[in-house]
């Protein structure tokens, strides 16, 4: 049975502080003790494990330790009792559940499924938490959008240090505006040559790979579900996506190549190659990276530059420089298929980790 004490003494009788112990324990010696040895530890009282004395009310008496284990005992008694009772009806109600239904359902979250499906950020972070733990030699990962967020960073910063204290390689892959992103470089600059990162134009969605045996990615637009991936052909799939766009990043202490075309940047010429693909502003916008607001004013100056009055003369002008082919170096990523089944057959597993120059990831 436990009392719940004081603010001063929050324990039960079977936990008593260590100034209660000392007076209770003189009081169980000498039969009794003055009620002023009793003020500073009121949870005596309250727990009833002393009383006042009937003869003379300024001393106080202990109850037995005897009944104060009977009635400790009946506690815990009635709390197994109903804890009993819970577990009885749990059974019971699934029981009749299992009931309704096949035989043998797929056990689609039991440890080890091909295809898990993560709902809610705590069970996205346990399951990530568990790789990370799990992982001995590399993580890849690909994380779109423009500038991380400090918070984005922060939140996987214990993972990435875990990693790094067991010798794991990461291997990571941003976009171009990434770069521009002071949380990132100071994440890199700590993590040292633990991690490699590299930059493209535009990516795939985020992808995070432990070990080449499991893989993390979006379940929806706004990500509050994830997919864990188990299954070694999809696996190998996503490892042979990764390490294509690795192969045409561009390190991200490297310079982006020049453009040749003299007022037109590198991020103006990938933006001039969507515009000639049809895509929206918002479309071209987010597989940069960047606001909307910031891809308009980079259109604006691509008109100025190439000398177009119109969105439709701007298309005309951005043929005629040669700005609607493929991109040059890094952005050779356009002209890049998705590997196809013979290729992926080739990719090794988590005993082949291939040759790679320094992985990372987060």
């Amino acid at each position: 049975m436990a009392g719940h004490g004081t603010e001063e003494h929050p324990h039960g009788a079977d936990r008593l502080c260590d100034a209660a112990d000392r007076v209770y324990s003189r009081a169980v010696r000498r039969g009794r003790v003055p009620r002023r040895d009793a003020e500073p530890v009121p949870c005596l009282l309250e727990l009833a494990l002393l009383h006042p004395d009937p003869d003379d009310m300024d001393w106080l008496v202990p109850t037995s330790p005897q009944e104060v284990m009977t009635r400790l005992l009946r506690g815990v008694y009635d709390e197994v009792s109903a804890s009993q009772r819970r577990v009885g009806s749990a059974v019971a109600a699934f029981e009749w559940y299992a009931g309704l239904g096949p035989q043998q359902l797929p056990a689609s979250g039991a440890e080890g499924a091909a295809i898990r499906v993560l709902d809610g950020a705590s069970r996205i972070q346990a399951a990530l938490d568990a790789a990370t733990e799990a992982c001995t030699v590399e993580v890849l990962t690909v994380q779109p959008g423009g500038i991380r967020p400090e918070h984005e960073l922060t939140e996987g910063l214990h993972r990435a240090l875990a990693l790094r204290g067991r010798g794991v390689r990461m291997r990571d892959l941003y976009t171009h505006v990434a770069r521009h992103g002071q949380g990132l470089l100071n994440y890199l600059e700590l993590m040292g040559d633990s991690v490699e990162a590299r930059t493209l134009d535009e990516v795939i969605d985020r992808l995070i790979l432990f070990d080449r045996t499991v893989a993390f990615i979006p379940a929806n637009a706004d990500r509050t579900m994830a997919l864990e991936l188990r299954h070694q052909g999809l696996v190998h799939y996503l490892v042979t996506v990764f390490e294509r766009l690795w192969r045409l990043a561009i390190p991200l202490t490297a310079p982006l190549p020049d453009t040749g075309i003299e007022g037109i940047s590198h991020r103006e010429q990938s933006i001039a190659a969507l515009l000639a693909e049809g895509h929206q502003d918002a479309v071209i916008a987010e597989r940069l990276g960047i606001s909307v607001r910031t891809c308009r004013a980079h259109i604006a100056r691509l008109s100025e530059t190439l000398g177009a009055a119109s969105r439709t003369q701007l298309g005309v002008r951005i043929a005629q420089a040669g700005l609607d082919g493929p991109r040059a170096s890094s952005t050779e990523s356009a002209a890049v298929s998705v590997p196809d089944v013979a290729e992926v057959s080739r990719v090794p597993g988590p005993s082949g980790v291939p040759g790679r120059e320094s992985p990372t990831g987060r």
